[in-house]
Parts: structure tokens; sequence; C-alpha cells
């Protein structure tokens, strides 16, 4: 009885491994001896640098080793660095290689498949390649997974309006970078280069996007006004990798990248999300007070700030304290809301002015009239950059002694309404909600460095490198 006990927890935790996400400890070592800062995704997928796929047949047993090592290959004799077609380990595994022939996605065709590859599964959850074809010898390894990936055509609607010679000149900095660009008019993402005003295609979404972020130039989240899910989109082969559902709508998305943490909003709930980044799962669900709006992460990710959309009192989380809640007081037509050096900057957008409020004692330090129509804020260091919609200006306002001491007109078609920074440089975007323009602002001149065209409205954008497919 004992050993059909013992035997019984290991086929749960074989099925467990085969359900299992990241590659095992050992086997990351060992690539990483080869290819250092090699990609073990989340779902099993190992992605080398150069984006050579690597897909793992997990064993339905493990054998016993002293040292990790290729037991053999295809090609025979190639060691790792060779990056071979097929890769048995000694303890069983098999790692196959994503191949491209005669156009198309498939593994190496293994007429006789040795043991481990006969009974062994890929990880259940595993994003399989767009297009990709498993041969029939290797049916035995797809268990639960949808086979019919051949047929898959992925997210991507090319655009029939697109014309190569709409090209425009970028900053040094947007070289060589994509815009991912959730329009609001419309459902799908609009896939922008920075050197071009026009969308060369869409990935296409089944609901109007509320909110885009992206996560190391490889994944998009994206939540929707009419869906209970939030997407999680691969930009290596442009498909929706995972579903995460929710109790109620999902709304506000903002990322915490030392964490590797996403913060979700669900106002109907009353609830904020934290979402790990490292296993793309809902961690902790942390129940709030009120109708949760205006979501930001402050003082270096300790504090999130929100408005209570129903009363227009702002509340303070802080997430290093226990998950201290704390109502900092009630404020008209909140649009937007910032942290700086204990202060915390409420701007009115139908009132044209700012509350500045001390954040321990709760006072009203100073109220500014500003710019006409204030929709967003964002800190740069001591500054504070304030974008007015009315006359699309950029005031800033030094944070030390709160007086606005610069203002930027931008030259661009109303209605300005996003600030996005550009990761690794002190260049700010300015976006349009009715498209026509973007304007490049250096934070550290405080000069407006370039104005491009961009033919698509932007309610919310991702930039990032341009992203490589998946070979």
């Amino acid at each position: 009885m004992k050993k059909l006990i013992t035997a019984f927890i290991l086929c749960l935790l074989t099925a467990a491994a085969s359900y299992g996400a990241q590659a095992p400890a050992e086997i990351q070592d060992f690539i990483n001896n080869v290819f250092p800062q090699t990609d073990f995704r989340f779902d099993g997928a190992i992605i080398l640098p150069d984006n050579t796929m690597y897909l793992p047949v997990v064993p339905s047993k493990m054998r016993d080793y002293e040292t990790l090592e290729i037991k053999s290959a295809y090609p025979a004799g190639q060691t790792l660095k060779q990056k071979p077609d097929m890769i048995i380990l000694n303890n069983g595994y098999t790692l196959l290689k994503v191949i491209n022939i005669n156009g198309k996605k498939t593994v190496l065709n293994v007429a006789n498949p040795p043991d481990e590859l006969q009974s062994g599964l890929l990880p259940q959850d595993i994003l399989l390649p767009k297009g990709l074809v498993i041969p029939t010898s290797l049916n035995g390894i797809i268990g639960d997974l949808d086979v019919a990936v051949a047929d898959d055509v992925g997210l991507r609607i090319d655009n029939l309006k697109f014309t190569p010679n709409k090209k425009t000149v970028p900053v040094p900095e947007l070289e060589n970078k994509s815009f991912y660009i959730a329009p609001g008019v419309n459902r799908n993402i609009q896939v922008v280069s920075a050197q071009s005003k026009i969308a060369s295609y869409a990935l296409e979404q089944n609901a109007v996007i509320n909110d885009i972020k992206g996560y190391e130039g490889k994944f998009l989240l994206v939540t929707y006004f009419d869906s209970h899910v939030m997407n999680v989109i691969s930009l290596m082969d442009e498909k929706i990798i995972k579903d995460v559902f929710f109790d109620d709508i999902p709304e506000q998305i903002i990322i915490d990248k030392e964490n590797k943490i996403a913060y979700i909003s669900v106002g109907s709930n009353s609830s904020i999300y934290v979402f790990d980044l490292t296993t793309m799962t809902k961690k902790r669900q942390l129940k709030i007070n009120g109708k949760c709006d205006k979501l930001i992460l402050a003082d270096n990710g300790a504090k999130i700030f929100y408005v209570d959309r129903n009363k227009n009192d702002i509340w303070s989380i802080e997430l290093d304290n226990e998950y201290k809640l704390t109502n900092l007081g009630t404020f008209p037509n909140i649009s937007d809301i910032a942290y700086v050096n204990g202060k915390v900057y409420v701007t009115s957008r139908t009132k044209n002015r700012m509350a500045i409020v001390d954040y321990n004692s709760k006072e009203l330090v100073k109220e500014i009239y500003t710019c006409e129509k204030p929709v967003r804020l964002y800190v740069n260091g001591d500054d504070l950059y304030i974008l007015g919609a009315a006359d699309n200006i950029l005031e800033v306002l030094n944070t030390q002694e709160d007086i606005i001491t610069d203002k930027l007109y931008l030259d661009t078609e109303s209605f300005a309404s996003n600030i996005t920074p550009i990761e690794n440089t002190s260049l700010i975007m300015v976006t349009n909600a009715k498209a026509g323009m973007y304007s490049v602002i250096d934070t550290q001149t405080k000069d407006i460095v370039k104005t491009s065209p961009l033919e698509v409205p932007v309610r919310a954008i991702v930039v990032t490198d341009k992203v490589k497919t998946i070979k």
C-alpha cells in the first residue's frame, strides 16, 4: 500500500511538472553557461538571446544524474553552442528547436522518436508559436494542448492603407522604436514604426481598449471597457498568451518594473489586484474604499494613490506599511494626482487649479492656478509637468518652491491628452487624442526637441524597441 501511495504521489508530481511553467533551475543554469541572458519564459518556452526558441519536452520520469549534460543531439555530436535541432539531456528532458522549413514553423520530424520523446509532454501551459506544425510522429507530446496551430493566424491585421512613402524622421532616441497605440475609437491596437506616421498593421482585439501597458518590451497587458478579462499579449509572435479573469471589469494598470509587479484596479468591486509579472498570475486582492480611479504608483513603488470616483476622495495605500489606507480629503473634478517630496499635487480640470497637500499632516499647503484644462501630471525629479489640453501647453512646476518656472507651447492640434516617458532617456512624448502630431520634450533642457506627424489618435501608447519575431 505504501508503495502504491508513493507511486501515486510521483504521478501527481510528474503531472504537475508537465503543467508547470518555467524550466527547472538546473536546466536554466546549464543553458545560461553557454548563452547568458536566455529568456526562460513563464509558460516554459526557452528563448536564446538571438530569439532561437526551444520547446522543452518534460519526461514522464526524471533520471538520476550527477552532472547535467547532453546525452544525445541531432545532428549527432553537436554541442549546445551549435544550437542543434534536438537535444536530449541525461535527466530525460528533451529540447526541440523551432525551425523553419519552406516557410513553416515546425520541429524536427523524427521517424522513430527516442523514448524520451515518446513518453514526454510539452508543458501544458506553453505558448506554441503562431503557425507551428507538429509532425505526426510527435503527436504524443501534445497532451491537452490546442494543436490547431497550423490554422492560427494570430492577431495581426495588415493595414491596406499603409504606404512606405509616408515616412518621418524621428529624434535619434526613437529610431528603431515601435508604438503600440490604443486609439480609443476602435478596438484594435495600431502598430506604428517611429519612422512612419501611419500604422503598418494592427493587432486585433475583441473589445474597445481601456488601458494598455508594456512590460520588458516583450509583453502587453490590456484591459477593455466591457470585459472581465485582461489579456497578456506576446509581442514576439503577436498572440494572446494568457486570459486573466476577474470577477468584475478590470480597468487601470500600473507597472512596478523594479519589483516585477502590476497593480490592476477593479472599481466596481472596490479592489486593486497585485499581479506577478514573472508568472503572469494574480497574487493578492486588496480591498479598498470607494470606486478606484486615477490610479498612480509613487514614492519609488512604496505608495499607491487613487480617487474614489463616487465621492472625489483621494486615498493612499502604503504598500510597505501593511497596505495602510489613508483618506487625504475631497477635491472637485480631479483630473490627475502626483506625489513629490512628501506632498500630494491634485489638479482640477474644470477649475484650472492645483491643490498642494502635505501628506503627513493632510493640511493644504498651497493652491495655485494652472493652464486651462489640466489633464495629466508627470514627475521628473523635483519638476512636475502639467499638461493643459485646451491650449496644448506644458507647465513646469518646481516642487521645492511650488512655483511655475517654465511654459512650453506645443505645436500640435488639440486635444493633448497624455505624457509618456521614453525609457532610458531624458525625453517624454506628449500625444494627442485627436492625432495629427506628437511632441518630444527634453526634461533636462526643458525644450521641445521635435514635433512629428502621427495619423493615429492616441488614448494610450506603449513605446518599445522593435520586437524581433521568434525564429
